[in-house]
């Protein structure tokens, strides 16, 4: 049983090992050895990914794969992808390929607006709070100065504070909504210090002039940036005659065409469909974001809130045919970027942008929406002619044969096997046995 320790953080890292493996595992050297051999081998590789996180151990390995043949506004890419599941990046290639010769995908952004906001309480007249942001905002803003000054000499920084009135939601609850532009930057570091500089000037403001506010003080709650960002938005698309979808199942590029639209539609409206529809689309999504050292968590977090916009959940691509050509186009926010964070630090980032070209933020917006297109197509593709398990169990083939500790002769015959038959782990099983009795 668990007892805690205290102090171990202060710990140095064999001590933590030593703790961690006595205290929670059966066959502590098992344990120990386990850690030890996910290290990296170049000391100063490991030291770097010891100090990306508090309490570092080892390393937790994922795969690192490509999808090539992606055609980009009219530029050839190749796309890195960090994920785990089986099927993600073979789909990825797959319909990467499969709109190469077909124009291949066209991407903009349509804006990169971040938002930041300082909350706080006013227990007075809301016109009063109102009238004291007019005279002060110049004052408020002033204070950033010397935390913009690089952002701004880059294309960036503030564009935007306004003071919104949300006591109709909580008792005396307003904001300072922040609009901010961070350049090439992911930019949490610079939005979070600008509103904390931002809140510190209001309040002081407010204590230095409470003639003007007639005793009502501002409490400040917290300042923070939102991941929520409707406002840095990336649309991608593709499009081509129905006449260019090859026949499948015996239908025409007609049929193929409007099954995918009825996937979509279904999708659209209903949210337990919307939800696993959506999470095809951020299966490529978190995989190049984790490729290139963005925050995985704070893009879902951004992407299902904007799916929510209208008060249901709901699909984020859409398609349509006008006049014989088929559309299909997906529209997401991305508050992502290429300098800072992990993308100067983590080797593998460094791997991933320079395969990409050293893309700027703007860019790299455009080839994760693609990505992200990319495998909704696959994936809807699949549903609607032969099914998602079908090319999926084959991926995940290998899976299950090391799970079954298969050998490399096993793992050979049963690959060729399988090539005609249906994947199980019951029919992986079953092969197994009699592979063996041969």
């Amino acid at each position: 049983m668990d007892k805690g320790i205290e102090g171990f953080s202060k710990l140095t890292k064999a001590q933590k090992i030593e703790w961690i493996t006595r205290a929670h595992f059966k066959n502590p050297e098992d344990a120990k050895n386990l850690l030890l051999n996910y290290w990296n081998n170049d000391s100063d590789i490991q030291k770097k990914h010891d100090e990306f996180i508090e309490n570092s151990l080892t390393n937790f390995y994922m795969p690192l794969g490509v999808a090539p043949n992606f055609l980009i506004n009219g530029k050839p890419y190749t796309v890195p992808m960090v994920i785990e599941e089986s099927s993600v990046v073979a789909a990825a290639s797959n319909a990467a390929k499969f709109w190469l010769n077909r124009g291949g995908f066209k991407d903009e952004v349509l804006d990169t607006l971040k938002v930041g906001q300082v909350h706080f309480l006013f227990n007075g007249d809301p016109e009063i709070i109102h009238s004291f942001f007019k005279k002060n905002k110049p004052q408020v803003l002033e204070v950033t100065e010397e935390f913009s000054k690089n952002m701004i000499r880059r294309g960036g920084g503030i564009q935007n504070i306004k003071l919104i009135d949300k006591s109709h939601l909580i008792p005396n609850y307003f904001q300072l909504h922040v609009e901010f532009k961070t350049a090439d930057a992911m930019g949490a570091n610079f939005i979070n210090s600008c509103l904390e500089s931002i809140a510190s000037k209001f309040k002081e403001l407010a204590q230095n002039d409470s003639k003007y506010l007639k005793g009502e003080g501002v409490e400040v709650v917290m300042s923070i940036l939102s991941n929520y960002a409707p406002k840095c938005l990336v649309r991608a698309s593709v499009k081509c005659p129905v006449s260019d979808f090859i026949p499948e199942n015996g239908w025409t590029g007609n049929d193929f065409a409007k099954k995918i639209i009825q996937a979509v539609e279904i999708a659209k409206k209903e949210s337990y469909r919307a939800v696993t529809h959506n999470k095809g689309v951020m299966n490529g999504v978190d995989a190049v974001v984790l490729a290139t050292g963005n925050d995985f968590r704070a893009i879902e977090a951004g992407v299902h809130s904007f799916a929510s916009k209208s008060g249901q959940y709901t699909s984020l691509s859409n398609a349509f045919v006008k006049n014989d050509i088929f559309h299909m186009e997906l529209v997401i926010p991305l508050a992502i970027g290429t300098i800072g964070g992990l993308t100067r630090l983590h080797p593998m980032v460094k791997w991933s942008l320079e395969l990409l070209g050293n893309p700027d933020a703007k860019t790299l917006m455009k080839i994760i929406a693609v990505t992200g297109l990319a495998q909704n197509f696959a994936a809807l593709r699949s549903l609607v002619t032969s099914g998602i398990q079908k090319g999926h169990m084959k991926m995940h083939l290998l899976n299950i044969l090391n799970q079954m500790g298969a050998s490399e002769d096993h793992k050979k015959a049963a690959i060729i096997y399988f090539k005609k038959h249906i994947v199980s782990v019951k029919a992986v099983g079953e092969f197994l046995k009699k592979y063996s009795l041969k």
